[in-house]
């Protein structure tokens, strides 16, 4: 008896030293998580003011709070006010946008691949964009295109992402083989940039011309209304996204097992499908396609914060892509210099590398990811 009372003893001693031994796992865990939200929330606002600082023009510290403080001040509320702040939130905007649209996919289609630019989503938004740029150029000028409105431009540009999502979907349902589907997302985007080719071909010269410069991507052609739009439309993304952060946690396992435990796949889908739609489309709408930023930050993200939990990647999803973006559009200014580098050169000189190392880490590209 007093043998059995004491193995009784040692088990029950033994499993409590687990559970405390896992309690201070996870209170390290949440710790080490917050401490690096602390960071990244720290990092957003330094990059933002240093994007205000620092540009193609040279300005001291004292001339940009100036620009903000002082009523007149010529060319200094030019270029501080009236470009470099609206600059600076629409790659804050364009971060989070693309990110979160990014990990969206990368769960739903349990792809480490996915992204907006590598499935075609991207290319899906640029068609609906090329339909009203370029598609009324026959029997309308330029100046009557534009008096269509932003709105109709993003809601084409939604339209168009959506389509493309739901082609993948399908072909997803029926192919299981991720590099066979990722192939598949390469080709439809060769195949849309025939169709927008088609269209430039017919196109007037003036609006060839304002698709080709679209095209290139940028951050610092948005009008204060366009500004508006792009911040509404990406909030509503955001928010969509925080509210689907259960959703996304019951399909990393797959749609049978997200069923099985009562999730309507149906209804998850289209609000997966409607949020990833309006943040990609939305994005490049107005600041046309660019690379990278969505298929690496989230992958960032599951680095840095080392969770699969869409409650943690999402808030430092969205961090990550605006300091990011930020970073990027930093770089792209050349600071001190009057050059100005392609938008999409430095995003592919910090995204690819990340790309590469998710292709070494996942050497087999079929079954669960």
């Amino acid at each position: 008896m007093n043998f059995s009372s004491t193995g009784k003893l040692t088990e029950t001693s033994l499993l409590e030293q687990i559970i405390n031994i896992k309690k201070e796992t996870l209170l390290s865990s949440l710790k080490q998580q917050k401490t690096i939200f602390v960071i990244l929330i720290f990092l957003v606002a330094l990059f933002f003011i240093l994007d205000l600082f620092l540009g193609s023009v040279s300005l001291s510290a004292a001339d940009v709070i100036r620009a903000f403080f002082s009523d007149k001040q010529g060319h200094l509320e030019t270029i501080v006010y009236k470009f470099r702040l609206p600059k600076a939130i629409t790659a804050l905007t364009v971060g989070i946008g693309l990110s979160l649209s990014g990990l969206q996919m990368q769960t739903i289609f349990r792809n480490p691949m996915a992204g907006p630019d590598v499935l075609g989503i991207t290319s899906g938004a640029s068609l609906g964009v090329a339909f009203v740029i370029l598609g009324f150029s026959v029997n309308m000028s330029a100046d009557t295109i534009k008096g269509f409105g932003n709105w109709i431009l993003v809601a084409s540009s939604w339209a168009g992402a959506g389509v493309i999502m739901m082609i993948i979907v399908f072909i997803a349902i029926r192919i299981k083989d991720i590099m066979t589907i990722l192939i598949l997302g390469i080709m439809l985007s060769s195949g849309i940039s025939a169709i927008v080719v088609i269209m430039q071909y017919f196109s007037s010269e003036s609006l060839l011309k304002a698709y080709v410069i679209w095209t290139m991507g940028s951050l610092g052609n948005l009008t204060s209304d366009q500004l508006n739009v792009l911040v509404i439309s990406v909030l509503t993304g955001i928010i969509l996204s925080l509210a689907s952060s259960k959703i996304l946690n019951a399909l990393l396992l797959g749609e049978n097992y997200a069923g099985s435990i009562g999730l309507n796949v149906k209804f998850a889908r289209i609000i997966i499908f409607t949020c990833t739609s309006i943040l990609a489309g939305s994005v490049t709408a107005f600041c046309g396609p660019i690379g990278f930023i969505g298929i690496a930050v989230p992958h960032m993200a599951r680095i840095l914060f080392k969770t699969s939990d869409h409650k943690i990647l999402i808030p430092g999803t969205i961090l990550l892509g605006g300091s990011v973006m930020l970073v990027s559009d930093i770089i792209s200014q050349l600071p001190g210099s009057e050059k100005v580098l392609p938008l999409n050169a430095v995003t592919a000189l910090i995204g690819i590398p990340v790309v590469i190392w998710v292709i070494l880490r996942n050497r087999k590209y079929s079954g669960v990811w």
